[in-house]
């Protein structure tokens, strides 16, 4: 049976060893989220997820923002291909589809690695000149930092290992698993 037609159960055992458990990443995304409605106590925010990783994560970011005008976007920006690192060449494949001049904009980020694909995605919406402009990412691997980058709001910092599920993948597979857990090698 291949990967895309294994069941959860068999994806987690081929997945490797739990890093962050299902609990611990909402129990972290509503600490985030109050957070971010202390920084931002009213008119709107948008959300700008990065894609595919980040879906999960500003899905249950945003309802576990209790204030109202919450607005997502989304931009698809690629730097690793199906390859285990990043291979330095960042490239927009899908664009917002709002004009962002004037307003709170947050990026969504699943996780940040090199810095490379955030440095590039935040020259290139500052160009838009947002009323501010901050990230949030779910994990943070400092240890591979090539570009700095500031990061507003970090869920977890990871050690340098590959991590798979909560919308990380591997080749598109193990996007669909609750919990993050390190690549088996």
């Amino acid at each position: 049976m291949s990967n895309s037609q294994a069941s959860i159960p068999e994806m987690s055992a081929t997945a490797g060893r739990v890093l962050i458990s299902a609990e611990q990443i909402q129990q972290r995304i509503h600490e985030l989220a109050a957070l971010i409605e202390s920084d931002y106590p009213s008119g709107p925010v948008y959300l700008v997820s990065v894609l595919k990783g980040a879906f999960m994560f500003v899905a249950d970011l945003s309802r576990a923002l209790k204030r109202c005008c919450i607005r997502i976007e989304f931009m698809g920006i690629s730097s690793y291909g199906h390859a285990k690192t990043s291979s330095g060449q960042v490239k927009v494949t899908r664009d917002l589809d709002v004009n962002i001049e004037g307003h709170d904009v947050l990026i969504v980020e699943d996780i940040i690695d090199s810095g490379v694909t955030l440095s590039y995605l935040r020259r290139l919406l500052e160009q838009r000149k947002p009323k501010s402009l901050e990230i949030v990412t779910l994990l943070d691997k400092p240890d591979r930092r090539i570009q700095p980058v500031q990061v507003k709001y970090v869920g977890f910092q990871i050690p340098d290992e590959f991590v798979v599920g909560y919308g990380l993948d591997y080749a598109e597979d193990y996007r669909n698993l609750r919990d993050i857990r390190v690549l088996k090698t």
